[in-house]
Order: structure tokens, then sequence, then C-alpha cells
């Protein structure tokens, strides 16, 4: 089966922030490993133009974005800088009442030189982390999930994730991304682990970027 290149952006934004092993991710998207491999090669080497198929003609995107909505959307980044474009595509939708996917939005900023780096990093099976967990509760990380719900808005869904386990200690389905939001999905996290206190460390060894952790002690 053929992807077009929006698609392919899509499938590697999810394997990178999958909480699973990128094979058992793949799995469920029904991706063959050595596919995404190509696929993220390519995208490392070129960017999302490394993602397109190679064809003998010119094609036609039938779903490009309006030239007036993609000003819109730049004008938005440059108002909020510290969107990321996650977040970017969540407010444009939420504020402006037309959709627009997180892949797109950031091959628009990346057009604009909006975006220096990539958000994540995906590594490789063959790799191995530098500073490894040895324990639980030695390091939670803590994420946000977005979704939206006709009729109903934003939810968000909080999260706090044991890095030696793999185990969601604790969680919380909030209607705003706040620090309090965070504050109360600890304290359940802290509740059900037994644990008493938890240091805050920003950035953590999978995704040191955009990644809050948490240092939990007994």
């Amino acid at each position: 089966m053929r992807y077009p290149a929006s698609e392919k952006l899509e499938i590697i934004r999810l394997v990178e922030q999958s909480h699973l092993p990128v094979r058992r991710t793949l799995d469920k998207l029904g991706i063959p490993t050595t596919t995404f491999y190509r696929w993220y090669d390519r995208y490392q080497r070129l960017g999302t133009a490394g993602l397109r198929d190679r064809t003998s003609g010119p094609g036609r995107v039938w779903n490009r974005i309006p030239d007036a909505v993609r000003q819109d959307i730049v004008a938005l980044a440059l108002e909020r800088p510290e969107l990321s474009p996650r977040e970017l595509a969540m407010t444009f939708t939420d504020t402006r009442r037309y959709f627009v996917s997180e892949a797109s939005v950031y091959r628009l900023l990346k057009a604009h030189d909006l975006i220096t780096s990539p958000a994540f990093v995906v590594i490789k099976a063959a790799d191995a982390f530098k500073d490894q967990t040895t324990r639980p509760n030695q390091l939670w990380q803590t994420d946000f999930t977005y979704l939206k719900v006709i009729g109903w808005g934003w939810f968000y869904l909080s999260t706090i994730l044991d890095d030696f386990s793999r185990y969601i200690i604790a969680w919380k389905l909030c209607t705003t991304m706040k620090a309090d939001d965070v504050t109360d999905t600890l304290k359940l996290a802290l509740a059900a682990s037994g644990c008493d206190t938890a240091r805050i460390v920003r950035g953590g060894p999978r995704n040191p970027d955009r990644m809050l952790s948490w240092s939990a002690t007994v």
C-alpha cells in the first residue's frame, strides 16, 4: 500500500510519541519496521521531501490548505512562539474552527524556517539509552494526550508513567493543560505508589526537549 507523504509523517509522529516500543507501535499500525526506518532515514536526511514518492510526472495535492489559512497559521505561530506544532494545530482548530493536523502545521512552519530542530527523536532498537533506570519509582515521566469530543470540546489526558516498568501509575482527564493539572496527577501517583516526595527534572533520557520527569523517593 502506498502512503502519501503527509500520512508517512503522521505515522512517524505517532511512533515518536508512543509509550510503546517502536516495533509494538508499528505492529498496531500495520507498518513493517523496515518500511518505517526507510521512511525515517530519508526524513532525517531530506526532511519532508524525502517522504514523497518518486513519480514520473507532477502530482496535484487535492487537500492543500488554502493560502489564506496558511497565512493565518503562520501569523498565529509568530504570535504564540511558545506553542509546539502539536499545540498550535490544536489551538488553531479550536479557535478558528478549521481543522489542521499537526503534520500540516509542522510542514508549514518548517517551510518558513520557524522550526530549527526536530521536535522528537526516534531511537532505533540497536541503540541504548545512556542513563537507564534500574528500579521502579526511580524516574517518572509525565505528558498530556489531547482529544476532541464532538459536541463537547477538547479534553486532555494527563498521565504519569514509571520509566522502568512502563506502567502508568496515575492519570487524570482534564479540561486544561495547566500546572495544577500536572500537580494533581502527581499527587495521585504519590498516593498510588507509596512514595513521599518527587523531585522535578526538566527533560529526561527519553525525550529531553519536551518531557517533564520526576525523581521519586519512598
